[in-house]
C-alpha cells in the first residue's frame, strides 16, 4: 500500500516561505505518494490551489490511517497547524529549530495570559521556562530567551518523526532529546532561468548603481537579527571604500539604515529599495556581486530566501554559526559573529573583491549546488522514504519536564531553607563548651556546594555578641562536608563555647564562600539570647 499523506500547511496567498515552499514540493509528492492536502481554519486558499489541489477541512487530518506531514514555522501562520499537530501524531517538517516565537503568539500576543506562557515553557524547559516565564510577567527578560529556548519539547514529543533541512539542526535535536526519530531531507528550490548579463546590468543602470563596481545585497525583510546595520560599518572600512549596497525589502523602523550609513559617511553608496516585486527582485540578485544573509541570533531557520539567492546563481555571505555551518565554501563566504565581525566582513568581501574569476566560479557553484542538492524531486523522494520509515513509529509522548541541571549556591541568589539547632538550650552557664548538632535542610530549587567547591561554598558561621549592634567574637567557621540538593538536607556538628563575661547571643548563619550570609538571600539563620 502506497504512502498516504495529510499535508497540513499554509497555502498561497498567504505570505509565508513556507507556503512558496509548499507549493514548489506538492507536483513531486504527488506522483510518489497517495497525496491530500489540508485546509487550514481561517485561512484562505488561492482559487488556482484549490482547484489543482481539493483541500479537504482540518476534522480530516489523520483520519483513516493517513499520516499528517505538518509544516511548522515560527510565526502566526502556524497556530493551526502547531493545534492540529499536538491533537494528531505525525510527522513534523521542522522549518525553524525554535518555536518561541509562535508561543508568543499563541499566548502573549493577543490575550497576556502569562500563566500559560509560563506553563508551557516550564513543560518544555523545566525550572529555567519557569523562571524565564517569570520574569516575562513583570517585564524583566530581553530577546535571548526567544532564540535560546525553542519551546518545541512537547510538541515534537508527539509526533511519530520530525524532519529538518540541516545536519546541524538534527545534531541539536538529538544532543536535547536522544528519544526523537530525526531524519534530514534536503529543501525543495526550484532552479530558475538564469538571468540574462544584459538584465542584470540594465537594473544597475534603472538604479543609477555603478556598472562595475562591486555590490552588495540584502534582500528581504531586514530585521535586527539580520545584522544589516554591520555591513554599513564595514563599507566605512578602506577594504571596502567602493563597495555599494543595496536593501530590497522593508526595513523595520527601529533599524534606522539610512541615519546609520548617513552616520558613517557611505549614505552615497547605501541604496534603500524597499519592496520589489519577485521579477524585479530576482533581476536585482543577478545584478549583484555577493548577496548577504548574515543571522545572529537565530531560531536555526534553513533560509528558503538564502537558497533562492543561490539558485540565482550568487554567492551569499553567512554568518559563522548555526545551520550556516552546512554550507560548502564553494558557495558561501562565513563571517564570525562577535566583536571581529565588522572587520572580518570587511577583509573577506574586499578580498573577493579583486577576485573577480573567484566570484563567478562561486556564482556557478551555487546554482549546481541547489541543483544538485535541493532539486525538488530529490527533496519528495527523501521526504517519502522518511515518512515512509517513521510512518510506523510510536510517539516517545511523555510531557513531563525534561530533567535539567539545577542552579548552584554560586549563581542563585534566592536560597530559602531550614535550619534547626540542637543542644544550645538554656541555661548555658559561662564557659561552658558544648556540640550543637545542625540540620540544614534546603527548600530552595538550587543546588547548595560543599565548602570544598570553593566559590559558592557553604561554611557554617557562629558567633557571640554582646547586644545585636555589637562586633561579633569567639567567631568560627565550620565546613559543610557534602552538596545540599533540593529538598534534601545535611547535619553537622559545631562546637560552640559561651564566653566567660559579655557576649549573650549566639548567632548561627551559613555563608556562601565570596557570595554572601543568608541573611542577605532569603534563606535562614538561628539564634539564642542568653540572660
Amino acid at each position: 500500500m502506497p504512502l498516504r499523506l495529510d499535508y497540513v500547511s499554509p497555502l498561497p496567498p498567504v505570505r509565508s516561505g513556507i507556503a512558496d515552499y509548499s507549493l514548489d514540493l506538492l507536483p513531486h509528492l504527488a506522483r510518489l505518494c497517495d497525496l491530500r492536502v489540508v485546509r487550514l481554519p481561517g485561512q484562505e486558499v488561492a482559487s488556482e490551489v484549490a482547484e489543482r489541489w481539493a483541500p479537504v477541512a482540518a476534522e480530516e487530518a489523520g483520519a483513516g490511517g493517513r499520516v499528517p506531514l505538518y509544516q511548522m514555522g515560527n510565526n502566526k501562520h502556524h497556530l493551526e497547524v502547531w493545534h492540529l499537530a499536538m491533537e494528531r501524531a505525525g510527522i513534523v517538517t521542522l522549518h525553524d529549530l525554535g518555536l518561541h516565537h509562535l508561543l508568543v503568539e499563541r499566548t502573549l500576543a493577543a490575550a497576556e495570559d502569562f500563566a500559560a506562557y509560563a506553563e508551557e515553557l516550564a513543560r518544555d524547559h523545566g525550572w529555567i521556562g519557569e523562571m524565564v516565564g517569570r520574569a516575562r510577567r513583570w517585564g524583566e527578560l530581553g530577546q535571548a530567551p526567544l532564540f535560546e529556548l525553542p519551546a518545541h519539547r512537547t510538541l515534537l514529543r508527539r509526533q511519530r518523526g520530525v524532519l529538518v533541512h540541516s545536519a546541524w539542526a538534527a545534531a541539536r535535536l538529538a544532543e536535547e532529546d536522544p528519544e526523537l526519530a530525526v531524519r534530514v531531507i534536503p529543501m525543495a528550490v526550484p532552479l530558475p532561468g538564469a538571468v540574462p548579463a544584459d538584465a542584470a546590468a540594465a537594473w544597475r543602470q534603472e538604479k543609477g548603481l555603478p556598472a562595475d563596481t562591486l555590490l552588495l545585497g540584502c534582500f528581504g525583510f531586514q530585521t535586527p537579527i539580520k545584522r544589516t546595520d554591520r555591513v554599513i560599518e564595514a563599507l566605512a572600512r578602506p577594504e571596502l571604500a567602493a563597495a555599494h549596497l543595496v536593501v530590497a525589502g522593508e526595513v523595520a523602523p527601529e533599524m534606522e539604515l539610512e541615519e546609520r550609513a548617513r552616520a558613517a559617511g557611505v549614505a552615497e553608496r547605501v541604496h534603500c529599495l524597499g519592496y520589489l516585486p519577485w521579477e524585479e527582485f530576482s533581476r536585482g540578485i543577478a545584478a549583484c556581486d555577493l548577496c548577504v544573509n548574515l543571522r545572529y541570533p537565530t531560531a536555526g531557520e534553513t533560509s528558503a530566501s538564502l537558497l533562492r539567492i543561490l539558485a540565482l546563481g550568487r554567492p551569499v555571505l553567512v554568518s559563522d554559526t548555526a545551520q550556516f555551518t552546512d554550507l560548502p565554501a564553494e558557495v558561501a563566504v562565513r563571517v564570525p559573529v562577535g566583536e571581529s565581525e565588522v572587520e572580518s566582513l570587511a577583509t573577506r568581501v574586499g578580498a573577493l573583491a579583486g577576485e573577480r574569476e573567484r566570484l563567478a566560479a562561486m556564482s556557478e557553484a551555487a546554482r549546481r549546488w541547489i541543483a544538485e542538492r535541493h532539486d525538488p524531486a530529490t527533496a519528495a523522494r527523501a521526504v517519502v522514504n522518511a515518512c515512509t520509515e517513521l510512518a510506523s513509529l510510536d510517539p516517545p509522548g511523555d510531557d513531563a519536564p525534561p530533567e535539567v541541571a539545577a542552579p548552584t549556591s554560586l549563581t542563585w541568589s534566592e536560597l530559602p531553607g531550614v535550619l534547626e539547632v540542637a543542644g544550645g538550650e538554656a541555661p548555658w552557664p559561662p564557659g561552658e563548651g558544648r556540640r550543637l548538632r545542625l540540620r540544614l535542610a534546603n527548600r530552595g530549587r538550587a543546588l547548595w556546594l560543599a565548602s570544598g567547591s570553593g566559590a559558592g561554598g557553604l561554611m557554617v558561621d557562629s558567633h557571640w555578641r554582646a547586644d545585636w549592634a555589637a562586633e561579633p567574637v569567639d567567631r568560627r567557621w565550620v565546613e559543610v562536608p557534602s552538596d545540599v540538593a533540593p529538598g534534601a538536607a545535611v547535619e553537622i556538628d559545631v562546637p560552640v563555647r559561651r564566653p566567660l563575661e559579655g557576649a549573650t547571643i549566639l548567632v548561627i548563619e551559613p555563608h556562601v564562600r565570596e557570595v554572601s550570609g543568608f541573611n542577605a538571600l532569603g534563606g535562614p539563620t538561628w539564634s539564642l539570647e542568653l540572660r
